[in-house]
């Protein structure tokens, strides 16, 4: 477990529980400062001190990324500790693929886009300038993807419910409110509205490295950590999905990782030395092995079009409020 690296400040969303939880327990281990943003604050707690977390290690921060304005109070809790910024990890994502009509955040959006990547997004351009002053070697903005928003690899093959695409974005450019519920502006698919989030979180990446990266030397990287089937994230699936799904990924697919391994990835990731890449969208293969390596993943189409990501970076912009 060589680190390397030296160790700072770093903020992850969704801290309270499945990798998020174990990426604090791992980048504390490698002596960093974490700031737990949680929407609750005596479950971020409790799981910290049952993985003996020690308090001295954490601040703890309260956001619901459901909200636009309860992001833009996180930044302002966050500046008023007086802390650097070296590191964010973009980590909280919600999934409800059960929903029959979308649920809309309190800005009016749907729900899993504004939750996973508008929130996301509002919260990456307010700490930008935090993270350029910061006077760590390796300063780093780690988003988490997944492989079904890839085409690339095995699971972004699934055509179910369909696969990610945000289309033109004309449902972004008509202003994303009701009737409005997918980016493309066609028929509401709860689960294909995850996976477009999700898409939106690594183009966002690459749109950072692309812009932002030889101006500021801070290192953009997405990652998939493997199919940690048994989160939290899945908790709106059906009952007998939870069940099956690890098992699966287990004895199937040869595709499961603990959420203990995929927070120790992710802390590679923001952490260690091997990964200063900025740009990359790291993997360890569809298939897990005990000796696993990490290389970086090539994207889809649809992940690295320019003219998508430009467009979708300036209509996410006015979306927030920032453009």
């Amino acid at each position: 477990m060589g680190s390397g690296g030296q160790s700072g400040t770093v903020m992850i969303t969704g801290a309270s529980s499945g990798v998020g939880l174990y990426a604090a327990k791992a980048l504390a281990q490698r002596g960093w400062h974490v700031v737990m943003a949680c929407r609750d604050l005596a479950k971020a707690k409790a799981a910290a001190s049952s993985l003996e977390i020690p308090e001295s290690s954490l601040t703890h921060l309260q956001v619901d990324l459901g909200d636009l304005e309860s992001v833009r109070r996180l930044v302002n809790a966050f500046h008023a500790t007086g802390r650097s910024l070296d590191a964010l990890v973009c980590n909280a994502a919600v999934y409800k693929p059960r929903l029959k009509q979308p649920e809309r955040s309190p800005q009016g959006y749907e729900i899993s886009m504004a939750t996973n990547h508008f929130a996301h997004f509002l919260l990456i351009q307010s700490l930008l300038d935090d993270l350029m002053k910061s006077s760590h070697p390796s300063r780093r903005l780690v988003i988490l993807g997944t492989v079904t928003a890839n085409s690339k690899e095995l699971g972004g093959k699934i055509p179910i419910p369909a696969p990610a695409d945000l289309g033109n974005l004309s449902g972004f450019e008509a202003g994303f409110k009701a009737p409005i519920s997918m980016a493309s502006g066609k028929t509401f698919k709860p689960g294909k509205a995850y996976k477009d989030s999700k898409l939106c979180n690594m183009i966002t990446t690459q749109e950072l490295h692309r812009r932002l990266h030889g101006s500021t030397g801070i290192i953009f990287s997405s990652l998939y950590p493997g199919c940690v089937a048994d989160t939290p994230l899945f908790r709106n699936t059906p009952r007998a999905f939870q069940t099956i799904f690890p098992w699966f990924q287990k004895n199937i697919t040869g595709g499961y990782v603990s959420q203990e391994l995929a927070g120790e990835r992710v802390a590679q990731v923001v952490a260690d030395p091997a990964f200063a890449v900025s740009g990359a969208h790291w993997s360890w293969g569809n298939r897990q092995k005990a000796d696993g390596q990490q290389f970086i993943q090539e994207l889809s189409e649809k992940a690295s079009d320019q003219a998508t990501a430009s467009r979708m970076w300036d209509l996410t912009m006015k979306l927030v409020g920032l453009g």
